[in-house]
């Protein structure tokens, strides 16, 4: 396996007690003109919203409950409508 690609799917976010935090990428999607990642650590899942300003991509947190139910049930229907290859 390529060590390039073991990292490629990782990424470090700082929470609000400025604790640095590993989380694996779990799905990059869109939905509704917006781009959404789903994250996820061995204690912990992240679903945010992928902003961008100046060229720069950053996330960002979902405050609207309804927004982030909304986004994960249509993640679930469209991974049980078409479900990623196992290796």
């Amino acid at each position: 396996m390529d060590a390039s690609n073991e990292h490629r799917d990782k990424i470090t976010i700082e929470n609000e007690r400025g604790e640095q935090l590993q989380y694996t990428i779990e799905a990059l999607f869109d939905m509704e003109q917006q781009s959404y990642a789903l994250l996820h650590s061995e204690d912990d899942l992240l679903l945010m919203r992928i902003e961008e300003e100046d060229g720069e991509q950053y996330l960002v947190g979902i405050d609207d409950p309804e927004e982030a139910q909304s986004v994960m049930e249509a993640y679930q229907i469209a991974v049980e409508a078409a479900p990623a290859d196992k290796h």
